[in-house]
């Protein structure tokens, strides 16, 4: 029952992950390889918080969700002129930033030694302690993210988004700015993501930089091209096949010397399979071209 609960949890949080990075790509057309780097801002000012501060996690939670967001600025203004695998570049850049600087501020971050004994969310004076319990919190918080997303697509805003990323010159012709949009999109983005950062954090009670290197920002990008994107049902799917798919091959008894290689063969199989005869995805609509 708790191996369960930790995958239903795993879910909650990579679903989050999964609807911000759609409001980046999926309905702004920014393709962005810098998503754990925001998830990782999100985790360790949450957790600087808690631990250096003492506040409580929703607080905390509001910090990161702001700190993150004002950080998403470094990617955003760049990409005022910059489009494509410019933009890609620039993202990777940041990620690359972001994690040196995590492994490196030692002071700080603890660098590779990482933060320990990272407090569990605490609700009116109760501590959200047991598996059953950060479960329900967790779907809570995913389900209020949802909610947001949902409401924003159906807003004048994602409109705005959709036909810029269908054809940004049309755009910016009919008076749309373009600017103003891709910024709007990364802020939102990477706040939501700062979200599962801080649910991550507080549910493991350790965090070091090596679970937000680009390695992590590739792994997220492959929920949204592996569910699909400019929907909403489409991160969901991805996100619960791409955390389900690794502990279905646990039962193929595949020696734990080659598991890690086996799986990074299949989805890198199922990235060239959906690409040529679903690019949608499983369950999205916009197609990668």
């Amino acid at each position: 029952m708790n191996y369960l609960l930790h995958l239903f949890i795993m879910i909650s949080i990579y679903s989050i992950l999964a609807m911000s990075i759609n409001i980046i790509t999926g309905y702004a057309g920014l393709l962005s390889l810098a998503h754990a780097a925001f998830y990782g801002i999100g985790a360790y000012t949450t957790t600087l918080m808690m631990i250096k501060l003492g506040i409580n996690f929703f607080p905390a939670l509001i910090c990161g969700i702001i700190v993150t967001g004002l950080l998403s600025l470094a990617i955003g203004y760049p990409s005022l002129k910059l489009k494509g695998d410019y933009f890609v570049l620039t993202t990777i850049g940041f990620q690359i930033i972001i994690f040196s600087i995590l492994y490196n501020w030692i002071s700080l971050t603890r660098g590779p030694y990482g933060i320990p004994g990272i407090p569990r969310p605490s609700l009116l004076g109760h501590e959200v302690s047991s598996l059953p319990e950060y479960f329900v919190f967790s779907l809570i918080i995913a389900l209020v993210v949802f909610i947001f997303v949902r409401l924003l697509a159906n807003s004048p805003f994602s409109r705005a988004l959709r036909a810029m990323r269908d054809d940004e010159l049309a755009a910016s012709a009919m008076g749309k700015d373009v600017f103003r949009l891709k910024i709007c999109s990364i802020m939102v983005g990477s706040s939501l993501a700062a979200i599962a950062g801080a649910l991550y954090a507080t549910y493991v009670t350790y965090i070091d930089p090596t679970s937000f290197t680009l390695d992590e920002s590739i792994f997220i990008l492959t929920l949204l091209l592996v569910g699909g994107s400019g929907n909403l049902r489409g991160p969901i799917v991805g996100a619960i096949f791409m955390v389900l798919l690794p502990e279905a091959l646990r039962f193929i008894g595949l020696p734990d010397t080659i598991a890690p290689n086996v799986r990074q063969i299949i989805y890198g199989l199922l990235l060239i399979i959906l690409m040529r005869y679903r690019p949608q995805g499983l369950a999205g609509e916009y197609r990668f071209e």
